[in-house]
Order: structure tokens, then C-alpha cells, then sequence
């Protein structure tokens, strides 16, 4: 625990004086995972091929730029190495072919890569754990790598501080394969022989970078790995293609778009687990929709529009005494229907009776029916009195008198 805590302490400062020293000036470096021959950043392969150069000092490493189809078809070697250094070595299906007969004439090729194409591993008869999910929420700390005792006479434990080895075969190919490493969960790096050939399949190209072979005494690993090979091949030739690139094709020659995204262990995760979201979403989801429920419109109160026609018509008419009998006529019957009054006799009990249930003051009632009184017993109905009378029914609806 305590070192644990250290090693976060460290990173941390190393973040700060990141961006603190020197400004500009001071950067960490790329930590892109190239494997490129020229590339000196943590995970470049420039390290690893200048070693080779030294340790094969008999030929020089031919670049390869090219699909393995196509380099099969300018070469008729028999005693050769190919290697390849890639985060994803993915293949068409003409490259796997000339790549198997390549080794089945007896050439070697050694494999170094974190996702090695699914149908070359099911043709050599091995399967190997893609653990996608640990190593994208594993955290940083030392791990390590280990070469077979059975093999090489080295009991090191090789090691550097990133996110942890943990890609290991679950079936390490037919009985003819070897296992020549391991880590922590399992054998990492395996001989399988082809015809006259050997593929050597190694799942750890990180320990093939700059950054592991410059710890300590990693350097011995890589000098072992490649001791396995032929001291003195035809020829060397390092791929500089598919560290690059990939490519598609199938026994037609044309993979389809989906075959391309399965090929990869964290697009795979991706499209299947939307796939299943999907699947759940249209099965829960689908239970709970009903038919879509078209909005019923309000029916319109066309009342007060007639009233106002009537109204505008009487006006027009000046029949102001039909006006005030029908205002009358319309409160006396809402009286009746609401508060079950008798409006024959407008007597003081009544006025009280109905100021009370109302809300209405005594006096403002009163005052209503006495204009009602003076309208029903005069000859004829002027304007003042019609406005009057309006206004008074008005409030007395609202209860405002």
C-alpha cells in the first residue's frame, strides 16, 4: 500500500513539473503505441531494431511496406524471418494465405501484437484472451514478463511500470506448439510449427518497446526471445506495413464493414453491447407504447358569440325596454334555478335572504332592485338606465355590489 501511495506521489509530481518547468520546453512525451523503427518515444520500436541490427550482424533488415501477399509473391526464400511488430496485426485473406505458405516452405515469422488477426490463430489452432475490459480500468503499476525455464536457462523476472501484461493464450496451439514465456495470468509468447516452418506469437509488443528495453536488464529478454531463431537467416525482413495499417478481404478478396469492426476487441465490446441495449430497449420498451391518442378538440361554447349577436342586434334596433326585460327576465330566472328564491314579491326579506347567499352588501342589492322596479314601471327605457342596469347585474353576478 505504502508503495502504491509513493508511486502516485511520483506521478503526480512528474505531471506538475510536466507542466510547470520549463514551460513549453518541458513536455512528456507521446505515448502512442507506433512500434515504428524511427520512432525514439516510449513505445517506438527504434530500440528493438537497432538490436536486431546488432544481433543479426551477418544480414541487414530489409523494410517491408507492403501486404504479406505481396511480398510473398517477390520472394522464394525457404530459411527466412519475417518479423512484425504491431498493436494490430489484422490480415486479408490472401495475406494469410501466403503467410502460412511462406512458413510452410520453412520460412520463420515472428508475431509481436496485441491483437493477432482471429483467423490466423484459429488455423494454427490457438485462442487466446482478448481481456478488453481489465486492461482499459487496470491501473498503472510494475508488471512483468518470464521466460520459460524449460526453455531458456533465465529464472529474471523482466519488469517496468505501466499498465499490467495480462493477454495470455487459453490454448496455446495443437501438440507440435511450445510455450517459450508467460506473465502474471498466463503463456504470453509460444513456438507453433508450421510444415517446414515456425511462427513465433508473442502478445506482449510492449515488451518490445523502447521504453521496457531500456529498464534495467530488459535488454536480455529481447536477446533470448530472438536466440530461438535461426543464428544466420536467408534473409530478415521487418515489417513496416501493418504496424500501420490494416486491411480487408475475406476468400473473396472484399470483408464486409462489420467483419472489419469485430476485428477489433474494443469496437467488438462496443457494437454488441449497443447491439444488446438495443435488443432491450425494443423489448421493455416496446411493452410499454400504446397507440398514439389523436388530441379531441374542445367543443367551442358558441353561447356568448350568440348573445353578442342578439345584443348587437337589439342595439342596432334600439329596442333598449326588450333589452332590460330580457337582462330581467335572465337574473330572475338564475335567482330561481340558483338560490331557490320565489322573485314574485321584491320584499325586504328577500333582498336580505339573497344579499346573504350571494356575498352581495344589502344595499347594493336593494339599489339593484329598485332600478329593476323603476325600469319594469316606466313607459319607456333610456340609454343611462340600460347602461345602469347592465353594470348592476354585472357586479351582482361577480358579487362585487
Amino acid at each position: 500500500m505504502k508503495r502504491k501511495i509513493i508511486y502516485d506521489i511520483g506521478l503526480v509530481l512528474l505531471m506538475v513539473l510536466s507542466t510547470s518547468c520549463g514551460g513549453d520546453n518541458f513536455n512528456l512525451p507521446p505515448l502512442k503505441e507506433t512500434y515504428s523503427q524511427n520512432d525514439k518515444n516510449p513505445f517506438g520500436a527504434f530500440v528493438l531494431h537497432h538490436q536486431l541490427q546488432q544481433f543479426y550482424y551477418n544480414n541487414s533488415l530489409q523494410n517491408v511496406k507492403a501486404g504479406f501477399e505481396y511480398t510473398w509473391r517477390d520472394i522464394s526464400d525457404t530459411a527466412s524471418l519475417y518479423i512484425n511488430i504491431s498493436k494490430n496485426l489484422f490480415l486479408t485473406y490472401e495475406d494469410l494465405k501466403a503467410m502460412l505458405a511462406c512458413v510452410n516452405k520453412g520460412n520463420s515469422i515472428f508475431i509481436s501484437s496485441e491483437n493477432i488477426d482471429r483467423q490466423l490463430l484459429d488455423t494454427l489452432g490457438c485462442k487466446v484472451s482478448r481481456p478488453f475490459f481489465e486492461r482499459s480500468f487496470t491501473e498503472m503499476k510494475y508488471t512483468a514478463v518470464q521466460l520459460s525455464r524449460d526453455v531458456f536457462n533465465d529464472s529474471l523476472s523482466y519488469q517496468y511500470f505501466y499498465l499490467p501484461f495480462i493477454s495470455h493464450f487459453i490454448k496455446p496451439g495443437t501438440t507440435s506448439s511450445k510455450v517459450l514465456g508467460s506473465n502474471s495470468t498466463g503463456a504470453n509468447f509460444i513456438l507453433v510449427t508450421y510444415g517446414k516452418g515456425r511462427f513465433f506469437l508473442h502478445l506482449e509488443p510492449r515488451a518490445m518497446s523502447n521504453y521496457f528495453l531500456l529498464q534495467k536488464e530488459n535488454y536480455k529478454y529481447l536477446q533470448h526471445i530472438f536466440s530461438v531463431t535461426a543464428a544466420v537467416p536467408e534473409h530478415i525482413y521487418w515489417d513496416d506495413f501493418y504496424n500501420k495499417r490494416s486491411r480487408r478481404g475475406d476468400k473473396s478478396g472484399n470483408r464486409g464493414d462489420l467483419d472489419v469492426l469485430l476485428q477489433y476487441p474494443s469496437t467488438a465490446w462496443a457494437f454488441w453491447l449497443l447491439l444488446v441495449l438495443t435488443g432491450l430497449y425494443i423489448f421493455f420498451g416496446g411493452k410499454r407504447r400504446q397507440r398514439i391518442v389523436e388530441t379531441i378538440p374542445h367543443s367551442a361554447n358558441t353561447t356568448l358569440k350568440f348573445t353578442e349577436t342578439i345584443g348587437r342586434l337589439y342595439l342596432q334596433q334600439k329596442d333598449n325596454r326588450n333589452i332590460a326585460d330580457k337582462i330581467i327576465t335572465y337574473l330572475l330566472e338564475h335567482i330561481r334555478n340558483q338560490y331557490y328564491l320565489n322573485t314574485s314579491h321584491f320584499s325586504d326579506e328577500f333582498i336580505a335572504t339573497l344579499s346573504r347567499k350571494t356575498d352581495n352588501t344589502k344595499e347594493g342589492t336593494e339599489k339593484l332592485f329598485q332600478s329593476i322596479t323603476a325600469i319594469q314601471q316606466s313607459a319607456e327605457v333610456s340609454d343611462e338606465q340600460l347602461l345602469v342596469l347592465n353594470q348592476q347585474v354585472e357586479n351582482f353576478y361577480k358579487n362585487k355590489i
